[in-house]
């Protein structure tokens, strides 16, 4: 079966203070995430690539406008990806739907199939 590489683009509100975890909300959602994480990686499932990301960023547009903050939409805003293997896009959703993410308020897990350059 001809596998291809989907990613998995998590958003959150990492803009509001009040939004943020605390230590102990963090802690659990970790140990959460490390369990799915593994979960994919024994299917053979996880590819190479993916991090967290910081909440600081810059957005630059045409005529060197930069905005000081990460682009964000309903103050969601992108705080990692991993890559992962899967046969169509509905597995690759599958495998999203499962994302410890989307237990908090205000998230969401965007899934996109990579392109092959030149097809």
């Amino acid at each position: 079966m001809s596998m291809k590489e989907f990613i998995l683009l998590f958003r959150m509100d990492i803009l509001t203070p009040e939004a943020q975890p605390s230590a102990e909300q963090m802690q659990s959602y970790m140990n959460m995430w490390m369990k799915w994480i593994g979960e994919i990686a024994m299917q053979k499932r996880l590819a190479d690539g993916g991090n967290h990301m910081v909440p600081s960023g810059r957005v630059i547009r045409p005529g060197n406008n930069i905005s000081r903050q990460p682009y964000s939409v309903n103050n969601e805003s992108v705080a990692g990806y991993i890559i992962v293997l899967a046969k169509d896009l509905d597995e690759a959703t599958t495998i999203a739907e499962k994302c410890p993410i989307l237990q908090g308020e205000g998230t969401s897990v965007e899934v996109r199939e990579t392109a092959i350059p030149g097809s």
